[in-house]
């Protein structure tokens, strides 16, 4: 099993950022990509940022690129997403989830944190 834990989200003004850590525990040699997903209220789940084991491959949606970027210590067993320019659009619950592969759907996603919930005020 692996255990994934994020935290660092919070509220926030449009305009400025905030670091979000998921720190991952277990069996880790069983995962090769560790994804942001964010769900909105009534919205789906959708897919932000993932990046491989290595660290030299990573992966955006088009509403976060050049914004949002992902990065990992592999010292502490962590992924980070830096959220810059933050905007009221971007609040939701964010999670990481592990898997083997690369996926951009959070369909048959292997393992799933709790989330940690940014809001971004006007």
């Amino acid at each position: 099993q692996v255990q994934l834990v994020e935290s660092g989200g919070g509220l926030v003004q449009a305009g400025g950022s905030l670091r979000l850590s998921c720190a991952a525990s277990g069996r880790t040699f069983s995962i090769n990509f560790i994804h942001w997903f964010r769900q909105a209220p009534g919205e789906e789940r959708e897919f932000v940022a993932a990046i491989s084991r290595s660290g030299g491959s990573t992966y955006y949606s088009d509403s976060v690129k050049g914004r949002f970027p992902i990065s990992r210590d592999y010292a502490k067993n962590t992924v980070y997403l830096q959220m810059n320019s933050l905007k009221p659009e971007d609040t939701a619950v964010y999670y990481c989830a592990a898997n083997p592969t690369y996926r951009s759907s959070s369909i048959d996603m292997n393992y799933w944190g709790k989330g940690t919930l940014v809001t971004v005020s006007s």
